[in-house]
């Protein structure tokens, strides 16, 4: 069934009530919901007619017992009809989004709108900030000067016509029901339950109104998805989604194991993103940019060689326009921190281990990132790396660089970064950014 044919007797109208304790009984011991059961359950909740109690009751028996090839659908459905949806069918190029699922170094999105705009599609790209060790697309474009993460859907329609790119915040009408959702999954030890990660991107996804998308999904040590196997299981689920909903979808499962490129946090990001566009940086950055360019691409429809519009100039022409679009000055220096501190390598050798996760709470710790969603993250916190997976390094050469405006983060960043890279004395090839491809 269809997520569009799962909805299609839905309605306040339509509506009857069910008593949720039963409901809870039956998913808990391994049964099933009718399509009615799971809209009336997702209202009542977006409603406040189901409490946190009880829906709490609900994500632990969903993170025990799942949701099955027809469940699920419904349940996105559900949770986009509580909200409102884009319509992209005014725009006169076709539309493709990229989500990842997030990870350190991770500033693929800021080179990647403006190069699929540059190749003729526009990218409606609706971007989150960073929580704990992973960073977030809009707190590192906030680093521009005068830039603007909020936009009306009018101004966001205007800007894809335009520009044929924007990155800004959701707003707040989009599937309202994740927003409720997703901080009752963090409290009650049901994030990693796949039916409700799955559900919670697509919804957004979906209700955002683009016709094709490619997802991102990371995994290893500075993956939320650690285990590939269960990273291809969730690109799986959100790609049955897409498609179920005529979203054309396809997923990449890709390699956290280290972080990309040579930075980590906000401005030094936005700087390296920078330099892909201007036909450099580093080179893990630009295959996976290009990988996921080329996916775009052909989920569009369009016929078009991504590395030709990076190598002319082209994509850093749509960026600065992207950025004076929202208010930002592409030209304008970046934010510097006060205060830095350099790590050292220890030995000669070759560098065979970054450990993405290190680095990324060593970021976190310095203040690019934040412990809790109101927290105010700083633009020039960092960490930056000299040395790739596979570079040789000679002893006492500068390895890392650490920088803040509050020096007494310094001890518990350097902490995190304790063991982060391992050098031996036999060199290795970084294996490979694209582990799988999943439509």
């Amino acid at each position: 069934m269809s997520i569009d044919q799962a909805a299609a007797t839905t309605g306040p109208s339509a509506e009857r009530a069910f008593d949720v304790v039963d409901l809870i009984r039956t998913k808990r011991d391994g049964g099933t919901l009718s399509d009615a059961e799971i809209r009336w359950l997702i209202r009542a909740y977006t409603d406040g007619r189901v409490g946190d109690e009880q829906m709490s009751a609900m994500a632990m028996a969903i993170f025990f017992r799942g949701l099955d090839a027809r469940e699920l659908p419904t349940w996105t459905r559900a949770m986009i009809d509580t909200g409102e949806r884009m319509d992209f069918s005014s725009l006169t190029r076709p539309t493709c989004d990229k989500h990842s699922t997030g990870g350190v170094g991770d500033k693929i999105t800021l080179p990647l709108a403006p190069l699929v705009a540059a190749c003729g599609v526009a990218v409606p790209q609706l971007s989150g900030r960073g929580l704990g060790h992973t960073g977030g697309t809009l707190d590192k474009l906030e680093a521009i000067p005068g830039w603007q993460a909020f936009l009306t859907n009018e101004a966001m329609l205007a800007q894809l016509e335009d520009v044929g790119a924007v990155i800004c915040a959701a707003g707040s009408g989009l599937a309202p029901a994740d927003k409720k959702l997703y901080a009752l999954r963090d409290v009650t030890g049901t994030v990693e339950a796949i039916p409700l990660i799955a559900s919670s991107i697509m919804s957004k996804k979906i209700a955002e109104g683009t016709a094709a998308l490619v997802l991102d999904v990371k995994t290893g040590a500075g993956a939320f998805m650690k285990e590939r196997d269960r990273a291809e299981e969730l690109a799986r689920t959100m790609v049955a989604l897409g498609k179920a909903a005529g979203v054309n979808t396809v997923a990449l499962v890709t390699d956290m194991n280290a972080p990309l490129g040579r930075s980590a946090g906000n401005a030094c990001e936005v700087a390296e993103s920078v330099e892909v566009l201007a036909g450099g940086g580093p080179s893990d950055v630009v295959d996976l940019t290009l990988a996921l360019a080329r996916e775009m691409l052909a989920c569009a429809g369009v016929d078009a060689d991504p590395a030709a519009a990076l190598a002319s100039g082209r994509a850093m022409d749509f960026w600065k326009r992207m950025i004076r679009a929202q208010g930002g000055d592409p030209d304008a220096p970046l934010p510097v921190a006060k205060h830095s501190e350099t790590v050292v390598a220890a030995s000669d050798g070759y560098l065979t281990g970054l450990d993405a996760m290190k680095v990324g709470v060593a970021a976190w710790r310095l203040g690019a990132g934040r412990a809790r969603k109101e927290d105010v993250v700083q633009a020039a916190a960092g960490v930056t790396w000299t040395a790739g997976i596979g570079d040789a390094v000679r002893a006492g050469q500068p390895l890392f660089t650490l920088t803040t405006d509050t020096p007494e983060r310094f001890e518990r960043a350097l902490e995190a970064l304790d063991g982060a890279a391992t050098i031996t004395p036999d060199p290795i090839e970084r294996g490979l950014i694209v582990l799988n491809r999943i439509d």
